[in-house]
């Protein structure tokens, strides 16, 4: 018997022969019938032992994006964050796969038909619809218990990307939009003091930009595909279709559509917008470099390569000029997903928390990926960034590319009507008549 137990056996007989004491003396035979009878009672106790749980086998989870390897993006993930992340979840180890843009898509397609998808990806915003139409990723807002709090945490734009037929796929890892870069030297020989805040201005400066020569250029940009037109389109007060994604009638041809591109025909006519939108000229940024364009549309990675091709030239920004709209400019990033194949769905999720940190976005940040948490606009860092600023208050309006499947092709049908119009094959209301029967009959599959 340990010593534990039997001191307590010499407790209770002791209190069992006081108690017998005070009322009478006891005999030996009682005191041995007592304690017989404590021993008995003892020798009936079991012991139950939890044996110790074996260690969890360390889980290995593989992230996919499109980062080049020798970029500081992909230097600060692999070599800062992941290893943070590792260190603080012992028990997880996560496995950083770079692929390249041009092959991602198809080497993830390949992945799943065989089923070993990795856990997570850094996915092009434009594909997050057409994975979630064929049910490759996990619906975010079923499976994440506080996704309410992430979600909440973000800019809408970039979250927009992730909704697709009434749930959340992902949430934003990265984000950019494009701002108004206006030319300060070519507004001050032009005697023009302040840059357009208004579609108004931009009409209005024409006449003095184009009295610096007729090479020069009120306005440029590189085509007439989404990324460059839904800008104009959303300033104007028109979509290019419901907020449910069901129908272009009446938004694409719609009359605040409609007036966004005979803006644009107008100004293209006048010699104010730059060939370059048809895809002759200089590019937009070229053109800005060398004082041809007064404005032109861009995001954050035209501050290094300016810094690089044209360090005697600087960029002004401001936001997108308004119009019946307001100041609207179009959404550009990264989203991440989890995807259904994934045999670690908890351990995904921590490692999917911790890429929405403040820890994990400003250390990104400071590689030139620009961060989606909003409460980041007033942190110390962003309002000291030489740059960020403008792109993060735009951000507040910006608006994604529509989130369906068919983007892709729903593009084209835009772009084509953009340069029908434009080339004067076609009125405007009759391109977008068109246009919008041909991306009616793609939602309507």
């Amino acid at each position: 018997m340990k010593l534990g137990k039997f001191m307590a056996l010499v407790v209770i007989v002791s209190l069992v022969l006081t108690i017998v004491s005070a009322c009478v003396a006891p005999t030996p035979q009682v005191v041995e019938k007592v304690v017989t009878q404590v021993v008995e009672k003892e020798k009936q106790v079991q012991v139950v032992v939890t044996p110790t749980a074996a260690p969890k086998a360390p889980v290995t989870l593989t992230f996919w994006h499109a980062y080049n390897e020798v970029s500081p993006e992909n230097e600060t993930l692999t070599k800062v964050l992941i290893p943070a992340f590792e260190a603080a979840n012992p028990g997880i180890k996560v496995e950083s796969l770079a692929v390249p843009y041009d092959q991602f898509r198809q080497k993830l397609l390949t992945s799943m038909a065989g089923g070993v998808a990795p856990d997570l990806i850094r996915s092009d915003i434009i594909w997050v619809p057409e994975l979630a139409d064929i049910g490759a990723l996990a619906m975010l807002d079923e499976v994440m218990p506080d996704f309410e709090q992430y979600k909440a945490a973000v800019f809408p734009g970039p979250l927009s990307t992730n909704f697709y037929n009434g749930h959340y796929y992902g949430l934003p890892l990265d984000t950019n939009t494009r701002v108004w870069f206006w030319n300060k030297e070519m507004y001050e020989t032009a005697g023009i003091a302040e840059p357009p805040q208004t579609m108004d201005d931009v009409a209005a400066q024409c006449a003095k930009v184009k009295a610096l020569g007729e090479d020069k250029y009120v306005f440029a940009d590189g085509g007439t595909y989404g990324w460059a037109v839904l800008p104009w389109i959303w300033s104007f007060g028109g979509s290019i279709t419901d907020p449910e994604i069901t129908k272009a009638t009446g938004y694409l041809n719609g009359p605040d559509s409609v007036a966004a591109y005979e803006f644009l025909l107008k100004m293209f006519k006048d010699g104010c917008l730059s060939p370059s939108i048809l895809g002759g000229g200089v590019s937009a940024g070229d053109g800005y470099a060398t004082d041809l364009y007064a404005n032109y549309l861009d995001g954050p990675w035209m501050y290094p390569i300016f810094a690089s091709q044209f360090p005697d030239k600087q960029l002004h920004a401001i936001l997108m000029p308004a119009g019946k709209g307001g100041h609207i400019s179009v959404v550009g990033g990264e989203d991440i997903v989890m995807m259904q194949q994934s045999q670690h769905k908890e351990e995904a999720l921590k490692f999917l928390a911790f890429t929405q940190s403040e820890e994990y976005q400003l250390k990104m940040a400071e590689t030139g990926q620009m961060p989606v948490l909003n409460k980041l606009i007033d942190s110390d860092y962003m309002k000291s960034h030489p740059y960020y600023g403008t792109f993060l208050e735009q951000l507040n309006t910006a608006k994604a590319r529509t989130p369906h499947p068919a983007w892709t092709k729903m593009e084209e049908y835009l772009t084509n009507a953009g340069q029908a119009i434009l080339r004067e094959e076609m009125p405007v209301q009759e391109a977008l008549d068109k246009a919008t029967a041909e991306i009616d009959a793609l939602l309507a599959k």
